[in-house]
C-alpha cells in the first residue's frame, strides 16, 4: 500500500458484531450477541420464494421494488399509522435497512453538514455521516431509562444542522420514545430545514402495551423524514437483506438517484415472496407478544444472576450491567465470558464514539427457548 494513502474512515475497522460473532465461532459460544434469531425463517415464506423462482421471477426487479409489494407496504402502513404513502412516489424497497440508512444520509447531506445522533447508537450511521463529509453531533443517554434530553438538542441545533437521526425501539438499548418526545421533534423541525432519519427497524416488536410512535403518525414530521423499516426482522430472514424507505416525492427522488447507483433493486422472488405473505396480517401483527414472550422468559431466567438488567420495551435486545461482577472494561468482559462461559455477547461501548465504557454488555434474546435456558444457566453462575 502506497505510503500516501490516506483512508476515508482511518477510525472504522471491523465492526463488533463480526468480532463477537467470529469470537463465539471459535469458542463454541452460545451466541447472544449479533442480533438474528435462531430459530427458522417460517417455512411458508421459504416455499414461496422457491414458489417465485420456479415461476421465472429471477431477474432485476424494477429498481424502486415490485409494485405489488409496495402497494401492500402501503396498505400497512395505513392500518397501522393512518397514512397511506404513495407507492408510486413514497415506497422503494432497499437491500436492508442498513442500505436504506446509507442512502438516505447521502441523499441529502453535504460536506460541512452536521448530523444529531443519540448514544449508544447504531454505527452504520456515523459512517454514512463521515463518508459524506459530514460531522456527526452525540447527544448521550444514559442507563437504564435512556431518554432523550430535548433541551440538548435544541442547544446543538445550528445553522450547519441537516438531519437527527432517530432509532425506535432503540439499538442496542430496548429503549421506545413516547407522545412527549415526537411532540418535542415535532416543534424542533417545524419551520426549518433539518431532516428525520427515522429507523424503525424493529417497528413490529413493542412490549408492554406501548404503542410505536412511528414518524409516519405525524403529518408535520413525514414531509420532511426518511422512514426505515426491514422486512429481513419483521420476518426473521434477516440475511435476505430486505428493507424499505418511506419518504414523500421530493426526498424519494433524491433516494432513488442514489439507490439505483447502489444496488439498483432487491432480491426478486423474494419480494413477490412477501408480497404474497403479507396478506397474512398475524405475521406481523402478533410479532409484539412473540418477542415479549421471550423477553419475560429471558428476565425470569436470569433473575438470580449478579447481573442488573432493566427490562427492554421494544425491539428484541436487552441490556445487563456487570458492575456488581467484575470491573473489566465491558470488551474485556464480553471476550473473557465468551472464552471461558461460552456465551457471548456485546460490549456496549461499542455503540459510543468515545468508547464509553459504562459496564454494560447487550443480549440480543431472539433465540429459541432451548437457547435462553442454557445461556441463562451459564450466565447465572458468573
Amino acid at each position: 500500500m502506497s505510503k500516501n494513502f490516506i483512508s476515508k474512515l482511518p477510525y472504522t475497522g471491523t465492526t463488533i458484531f463480526t468480532v463477537m460473532s467470529q469470537l463465539a465461532q471459535e469458542h463454541n459460544a452460545i451466541n447472544l450477541a449479533q442480533g438474528f434469531p435462531d430459530f427458522g425463517t417460517p417455512d411458508e415464506l421459504i416455499g414461496l420464494v422457491h414458489k417465485y423462482m420456479l415461476k421465472g421471477f429471477n431477474q432485476y426487479a424494477p429498481m424502486a421494488g415490485i409494485l405489488p409489494l409496495r402497494e401492500k407496504i402501503s396498505a400497512m402502513t395505513k392500518e397501522l399509522y393512518g397514512y397511506a404513502p404513495d407507492p408510486l412516489t413514497e415506497i422503494t424497497l432497499t437491500c436492508g435497512a442498513t442500505e436504506a440508512c446509507y442512502t438516505a444520509i447521502t441523499s441529502v447531506v453535504k460536506p460541512g453538514d452536521e448530523v444529531i445522533l443519540f448514544e449508544p447508537a447504531f454505527d452504520c450511521y456515523t459512517t454514512a455521516i463521515e463518508l459524506c463529509g459530514a460531522k456527526p453531533v452525540f447527544i448521550q443517554m444514559h442507563y437504564p431509562h435512556y431518554t432523550i434530553d430535548w433541551m440538548e438538542v435544541k442547544k446543538k441545533i445550528n445553522s450547519k444542522t441537516k438531519m437527527i437521526v432517530l432509532n425506535s425501539p432503540h439499538n442496542p438499548t430496548g429503549s421506545v420514545i413516547n407522545h412527549h418526545d415526537m411532540h418535542e421533534l415535532q416543534a424542533i423541525l417545524a419551520g426549518g430545514n433539518i431532516f428525520l432519519l427515522s429507523d424503525e427497524v424493529y417497528e413490529h416488536i413493542i412490549f408492554d402495551k406501548l404503542t410505536h410512535e412511528s414518524a409516519l403518525k405525524y403529518k408535520d414530521i413525514l414531509n420532511r423524514s426518511f422512514v426505515i423499516s426491514s422486512l429481513g426482522k419483521t420476518f426473521h430472514c434477516t440475511g435476505w437483506r430486505i428493507g424499505y424507505c418511506i419518504a414523500p416525492p421530493y426526498l424519494t427522488e433524491e433516494f432513488r438517484k442514489v439507490h439505483q447507483h447502489n444496488t439498483f433493486s432487491v432480491h426478486t422472488p423474494t419480494q413477490y415472496a412477501i408480497c404474497e405473505y403479507l396478506d397474512q396480517k398475524d405475521k406481523y401483527l402478533t410479532l409484539s407478544n412473540f418477542f415479549q414472550e421471550k423477553r419475560d422468559r429471558f428476565l425470569k431466567l436470569m433473575s438470580d444472576s449478579r447481573f442488573e438488567l432493566f427490562p427492554a420495551r421494544g425491539s428484541y435486545f436487552q441490556l445487563a450491567s456487570f458492575k456488581n461482577i467484575s470491573d473489566e472494561s465491558d470488551i474485556d468482559f464480553a471476550a473473557r465470558i465468551t472464552k471461558e462461559f461460552k456465551v457471548a455477547t456485546i460490549p456496549v461501548s461499542s455503540f459510543f464514539h468515545d468508547k464509553r465504557d459504562e459496564k454494560i454488555i447487550r443480549f440480543c434474546f431472539a433465540k429459541k427457548t432451548d437457547t435462553l435456558e442454557k445461556a441463562a444457566e451459564i450466565l447465572c453462575k458468573i
